[in-house]
């Protein structure tokens, strides 16, 4: 009862016209931020960053929160049009999405996806709203060894869960960890990784990392690839889309699956992205007509939007309760909140209650309102990508360009966004993945500060982080989920053996293609 009541206050802080209005431009600007290849969720929060440094913390947050919201869904409408993802994350979309389409069932394949999209963001807010103050209470019994194991199974996560091969998220999290060490050393005052150069002495920008790695890099290979747009006309009747909703329950298995996928991978850092991939797999596995997935199959579309709103919502609770993005995005928007004097963690729902319930009220309300605006403006946004990309390229490049040069008013940050940019190209086009990169730059430096308060409490013994239940706990599973891409490969491994050992007595009869291992 007492998270409701504190929802409540948040809804009498964020029930003004000011924020109202703040939450239906975020929601628009995310819209255009999803349909736009090459700009994605995490680029356009950090482009959106400057502007909030004159606003108030709640009203900051409700307008990056409800611009996240809008990406998302743009990119399912990108997905679904044009066979484009907007988002990483929207890419499982397009399996079913465009076949359905392009079968003439535009609005239905929309409808399904917001409508999925919305129940699965919904669920989230609802887990935030009812774990947010236990996680919380939960997290002010830990001291640094408590959150340096936090922080590694944060790591550790990223390695056992990610779809990149472990050794190539293994080199993208230690490249990450080597850029937040750049500049002074907070506790002995030395200079480290600064080669000289009088402006790496305040270390790296954040946002000229992301805007580097997710934007200008995008761009790149966009251009490389020669992208045109050729979208299929929507026109959205009201007619069908009540039919499709009235459509929907039928697909409630999936839908329940799919945002228990999405809650479980977004507080753990494996994101919406793996969340909408793994939902998507599951889905055709158990599906009584695997064969209709990648023909316009509608199961094929509710499950990897549920799992990727819900996993997006989620992802937000590690952020403000531990101080842990489960997210490239939630990581962008704690980069923001430390940016505005805030530091995610438990004392945040103690100190500023609300600016935290704040946020999950205008969750609630962002959410409905991305929603009916999303299925009101579908061929707005689609006829932007008719325009051609030779135009819509530069505005992009200038857009990132002016939001560099305001974090700082440093041209040579401009060199550092192209560094970003060529280092953000070459994981994409050697498939590295990106996200673990953003996680540890925005992590490593507290990461590093809890290990050596650790060491100086325990006189530089590493017992410390096996010291007490709690943190022989969360280093447990850090470590296991460290050694788990070993462990499932040791699985199959056996599995293979014993698939192998049952056909032995059939060995005589000739083998097929299909029948060898």
């Amino acid at each position: 009862m007492n998270n409701l009541s504190l929802l409540m206050d948040g809804f009498a802080t964020i029930l003004t016209w000011n924020h109202l209005l703040i939450m239906v431009i975020g929601v628009m600007l995310g819209m255009l931020v999803g349909v736009l290849p090459g700009l994605g969720a995490p680029n356009g929060v950090s482009l959106l960053l400057p502007l909030t440094f004159t606003m108030d913390p709640v009203s900051a947050i409700i307008l990056l929160s409800c611009m996240y919201w809008g990406a998302l869904f743009g990119g399912s409408t990108t997905s679904i049009l044009f066979n484009i993802p907007g988002e990483p994350s929207s890419v499982a979309t397009t399996f079913d999405g465009y076949p359905m389409a392009r079968n003439g069932e535009a609005t239905r394949a929309l409808t399904l996806a917001f409508m999925s999209a919305g129940l699965g963001a919904l669920a989230g807010v609802v887990m935030i709203t009812l774990l947010a103050s236990s996680v919380a209470q939960f997290g002010l019994r830990f001291s640094s060894p408590e959150y340096f194991a936090v922080y590694f199974l944060a790591f550790c996560s990223f390695i056992g869960m990610s779809s990149s091969a472990p050794s190539k998220t293994l080199v993208s999290m230690m490249l990450g960890l080597a850029f937040a060490t750049v500049g002074m050393d907070s506790v002995s005052g030395g200079l480290r990784l600064t080669f000289g150069i009088p402006d790496l002495v305040k270390g790296i920008s954040f946002l000229v990392a992301v805007m580097g790695l997710f934007g200008i890099a995008e761009l790149m290979v966009t251009t490389e690839e020669g992208l045109s747009f050729n979208g299929i006309k929507s026109r959205i009747r009201v007619r069908d889309i009540l039919r499709t909703m009235a459509e929907l329950p039928r697909y409630w298995a999936s839908l329940i699956r799919s945002i228990l996928i999405g809650i479980w991978m977004g507080i753990t850092p494996a994101g919406p992205t793996a969340a909408s991939f793994m939902s998507h797999g599951i889905a055709k596995r158990f599906s009584r007509h695997p064969e209709r997935f990648g023909k316009g199959e509608p199961n094929g579309i509710v499950s990897p939007e549920a799992a990727d709103h819900s996993a997006g919502t989620s992802a937000l609770l590690p952020m403000l309760a531990l101080g842990v993005p489960g997210s490239a995005t939630a990581a962008v928007m704690m980069g923001g909140l430390m940016i505005w004097g805030l530091t995610p963690g438990p004392m945040l729902f103690i100190t500023r209650p609300d600016f935290v319930w704040g946020l999950v009220a205008s969750m609630y309300l962002g959410n409905v309102v991305a929603v009916i605006l999303v299925l009101s403006t579908v061929p707005l946004y689609a006829s932007i990508l008719r325009v051609p990309f030779a135009i819509i390229g530069p505005v992009i490049v200038a857009v990132i360009f002016t939001g560099v040069y305001q974090v700082a008013n440093s041209t040579f940050d401009f060199w550092l966004l192209l560094f970003f940019a060529l280092l953000g190209y070459l994981f994409k086009k050697l498939d590295y993945p990106v996200a673990p990169l953003v996680l540890t730059m925005v992590l490593g430096h507290r990461a590093e500060e809890a290990f050596r308060q650790s060491m100086v409490m325990s006189d530089g013994s590493l017992t410390v982080f096996w010291s007490n239940s709690l943190v022989t706990t969360i280093m447990g599973l850090g470590v296991l989920m460290l050694v788990w891409p070993l462990f499932s490969r040791m699985l199959g491994l056996r599995g293979w053996r014993r698939r192998l050992h049952r056909q032995k007595p059939q060995a005589s009869k000739p083998a097929t293609p299909d029948s060898r291992p």
